[in-house]
């Protein structure tokens, strides 16, 4: 019988059985070569342009769950934040807080997704750290990202940026995300699956950016999902927003989902979708330029940003009445991201 090749106290402890770590799992996966140099930091070279710099966080649980795991999601939900500054993604960083007992092939899972994330965001991940806690001072494990991007030429976006009369643009269904990952947690026998929607935006996106639309915010709708994104731009952009009930894509699985859990779905979080605003004579354009991206096939228009008061987000109801969306007073679902 073969006993389970975990993480040990000793991984973290600067001495072999770290750098075995180091080199086995993270260097020989990621393969870099400013991140092979080992330097205490990454040496970037000289950056073009205007640049972009983020950082964030993820302790989702479970950290595996359908569509992906806490190692695409790190890379994902970094390029995006990048994106929705209308920034390329470049460069990230990575440091890991493992719990001694983690399973090694659970580790070596996880670092081969973020590989293929970054792979398919066309980013690179050249610096890194990784510490070990004691059995029950974390939870399997978690990631903390960095990412460095360059904002595209003639593009100036902002959350305050967005102005009454601009129309809100939604790249496809809510609530995947925040679903699937509550679904995978408790475990619940429900017939239709739902699967993430975590996934890198850039290539998404900068057909908006590049398609000469006049482009002036974009925010991606993750924690308090589009409920939350809604109220921040409005409020750093001293408008109102109205959104229209009907426009807004759900899938039926999410939708069904989220009645069986008693749970709004524009508060759900989302890994793969962007909200952006654009000038009416821009919102055509730039929904058929969405719309011939894969993952952007169901882009809509979903509402429009009105002179105030300011601050304020209703939704138009399908029964024609309507409500106001305030930002959620707390997390409806814990560790999704």
């Amino acid at each position: 019988m073969t006993m389970e090749r975990q993480v040990l106290l000793a991984h973290g402890g600067g001495g072999s059985l770290m750098g075995e770590l180091i080199r086995e799992v993270f260097h020989s996966r990621f393969n870099d070569p400013i991140l092979a140099a080992a330097d205490d930091s990454a040496n970037l070279g000289a950056l073009p342009g205007r640049a972009a710099f983020t950082t964030d966080a993820f302790v989702v649980d479970p950290i595996f769950f359908p569509g992906g795991d806490i190692g695409k999601l790190a890379v994902c939900g970094t390029v995006n934040d990048l994106a929705a500054q209308g920034a390329e993604p470049l460069f990230l960083s990575a440091a890991f807080v493992l719990e001694e007992g983690l399973p090694l092939a659970d580790l070596e899972r996880v670092v081969e997704s973020m590989t293929s994330a970054a792979a398919e965001a066309r980013v690179r991940i050249v610096a890194g750290d990784t510490k070990v806690v004691p059995r029950g001072k974390a939870d399997k494990l978690f990631i903390a990202t960095s990412g460095v991007g360059r904002i595209a030429d003639g593009v100036s976006v902002s959350g305050s940026g967005v102005k009454p009369g601009d129309v809100l643009i939604l790249t496809g269904p809510i609530g995947d995300h925040g679903i699937a990952v509550m679904l995978a947690r408790e475990q619940m026998g429900f017939a239709a699956e739902v699967e993430s929607d975590c996934a890198p935006l850039w290539d998404l996106v900068s057909t908006a950016c590049f398609a000469g639309a006049d482009l002036h915010a974009m925010r991606d709708p993750t924690r308090g999902g589009l409920a939350a994104a809604a109220n921040e731009i409005a409020r750093q952009s001293g408008v109102a927003l109205e959104l229209d009930e009907d426009s807004i894509p759900v899938r039926d699985s999410v939708r069904v989902a989220c009645e069986l859990l008693g749970l709004d779905p524009l508060y759900v979080a989302n890994e793969g979708k962007m909200l952006l605003a654009v000038a009416p004579d821009s919102a055509e354009a730039v929904l058929s330029s969405l719309r011939k991206h894969p993952l952007g096939a169901q882009a809509a228009a979903i509402g429009r940003a009105l002179s105030g008061p300011s601050g304020r987000v209703v939704l138009r109801t399908s029964l024609g009445t309507t409500r106001i969306i305030d930002l959620p007073p707390g997390e409806q679902l814990p560790r999704i991201c």
